[in-house]
C-alpha cells in the first residue's frame, strides 16, 4: 500500500516538472501504457481477444451494441481528464491540482444522486466538507485570478470527468475483463488525444531530457508499479481502505514538488486542503450505509429471503418448496448478501485512480429469471437450486 501511494503520488510532480506541452505528455503517457498493456493482453487474455475478434462474445452482437458506445463514451472522458488534470499541474500548484482531481468520489456520488441512488446524510455531510473546503483552499486564487484560476477549473473538470468515466464504465464492461477494457481505453485515450494535437498543431517529438525522463517515469511509477500495486493490495485489503490511502497522494505530492520543484504551500491553502480530504474521507467511507435503509424488508419477487447461515447445522427442506419457511438465529452468510438486493438492483463495487483503467470492478449479478436443469423438462425456481447447493 505504500507502494501505490508513493508510484501514484508521482503523477502530478513528474508531469509538472516536464517542459512539453500537456496535451502532448497526455498522449504519450496512454501511448506507453498501451503499448505495455497490450502485450500483456496478448499473453494473460488470447482466447479472450481472440473470441472477441472473431465475434463469438455477446458485446459484438447486433443486440448489445450498447456497451461499447458507453466504452467509447467512458474512454472519451477518461481522455478528457487526462487532458485537463495534466494541463491544470502547468497552471496552479501540485498541491491544489491533485486536492481538486481527488474529489472524484464527491462527484460521483452526486451523479449517482442524479440517477435516483439514495443518499445518506453522511454522504451530504462529506459533500458540503470538500465543498467548502476547496472554496477555501482556492480562495487565493480566486483573489488573484489569472493561471491559477484556471488552473483550479481544470482540475475540478478533471475529477468530473473522471467521476462520468467511472458511471459509464459500470454500464459498458459487464462482459469484458479488467486487462481488455483497461487496454482498450487506453486505445481510445491516445487516439483521441493523437487527433485533438494533430489539429492544433502541438507537436510530439523533439521534446528535451527531462520530458524523456518524466515520460520514463509516469510509464514506470503510475502506470506500471502503481497499477501493479493496486491490484496485489486489493487481494489483501478492502476497497474502502484503498480509496481513504489514495487520499494521501495530496500531501505526498505536494511534498514532491516542494522537493524536486520548490512549490511551496501557502498557509492560507492548508486549511482548505485538510477539509477537503476528510469530506472525500467522509463519502468514500459513507458508501456501504447509502443502499442499507432502502433495502430493509424488500426482496425480490418470486424469491424469498435466504435463511440464515448456521455452518453447523444443515436445514431440513419441506417437501413444498413453496412454502419453505426457515427460522435460525444463527449469522447470516456474507456471501448471499446479494440475493437482498430488489431485481432492478445491480450493486457495483469500483475502485478507481485518476489516470488509470477501470482496473478493479466487482459487480453482483442476479440469476436469470428461468434455469433448467439436466432432466428437468420446464423452468425451476432459481431459489430452489440454491437452497439445495446451500
Amino acid at each position: 500500500m505504500a507502494v501505490t501511494v508513493l508510484s501514484i503520488s508521482a503523477t502530478a510532480p513528474l508531469t509538472a516538472a516536464a517542459t512539453a506541452p500537456p496535451l502532448a505528455m497526455a498522449f504519450w503517457r496512454n501511448c506507453l501504457g498501451f503499448a505495455v498493456l497490450g502485450p500483456f493482453l496478448l499473453l494473460l487474455r488470447r482466447r479472450e481477444v481472440v473470441r472477441v475478434a472473431h465475434g463469438e462474445r455477446g458485446i459484438l452482437r447486433r443486440e448489445q451494441w450498447r456497451p461499447l458506445v458507453f466504452g467509447f463514451l467512458a474512454a472519451t472522458s477518461l481522455a478528457l481528464h487526462f487532458a485537463t488534470f495534466m494541463t491544470s499541474t502547468r497552471l496552479t500548484s501540485v498541491a491544489m491540482s491533485t486536492a481538486l482531481v481527488a474529489t472524484q468520489p464527491v462527484w460521483q456520488a452526486l451523479i449517482a444522486a442524479g440517477q435516483g441512488v439514495r443518499t445518506s446524510r453522511r454522504t451530504w455531510a462529506g459533500l458540503t466538507l470538500s465543498v467548502v473546503g476547496a472554496a477555501a483552499a482556492g480562495g487565493l486564487d480566486i483573489k488573484s485570478g489569472g493561471t491559477a484560476l484556471l488552473g483550479d477549473l481544470l482540475a475540478l473538470a478533471g475529477a468530473i470527468a473522471q467521476a462520468g468515466y467511472t458511471a459509464l464504465s459500470e454500464r459498458s464492461r459487464a462482459d469484458v475483463s479488467t486487462p481488455l477494457y483497461s487496454t482498450f481505453t487506453s486505445l481510445v485515450c491516445g487516439l483521441e488525444l493523437l487527433a485533438v494535437c494533430w489539429l492544433a498543431h502541438i507537436p510530439l517529438t523533439g521534446f528535451d531530457r527531462s520530458t524523456h525522463l518524466s515520460l520514463l517515469g509516469l510509464l514506470v511509477l503510475p502506470q506500471i508499479l502503481g497499477l501493479g500495486s493496486l491490484n496485489f493490495a486489493l487481494g489483501r485489503t478492502s476497497a474502502t481502505t484503498m480509496s481513504v490511502l489514495l487520499l494521501l497522494e495530496t500531501p505526498v505530492a505536494a511534498l514532491a514538488a516542494w522537493w524536486l520543484m520548490g512549490q511551496h504551500i501557502k498557509a492560507a491553502t492548508a486549511p482548505g486542503l485538510l477539509l477537503i480530504i476528510i469530506g472525500v474521507t467522509v463519502v468514500v467511507t459513507s458508501g456501504g450505509r447509502e443502499q442499507a435503509p432502502a433495502q430493509q424488508g424488500k426482496h425480490r419477487r418470486g424469491i424469498p429471503p435466504y435463511p440464515t447461515h448456521t455452518p453447523y447445522r444443515t436445514p431440513q427442506l419441506p417437501s413444498s418448496p413453496l412454502s419453505l419457511t426457515l427460522h435460525h438465529t444463527g449469522k447470516r452468510d456474507p456471501r448471499v448478501d446479494w440475493a437482498r438486493h430488489a431485481g432492478d438492483e445491480s450493486p457495483t463495487v469500483t475502485l478507481t485512480y485518476h489516470g488509470a483503467g477501470a482496473f478493479d470492478t466487482m459487480s453482483l449479478r442476479r440469476p436469470h429469471a428461468e434455469e433448467k436443469e439436466p432432466g428437468h423438462d420446464g423452468p425451476r425456481e432459481p431459489w430452489v437450486d440454491h437452497r439445495r447447493r446451500l
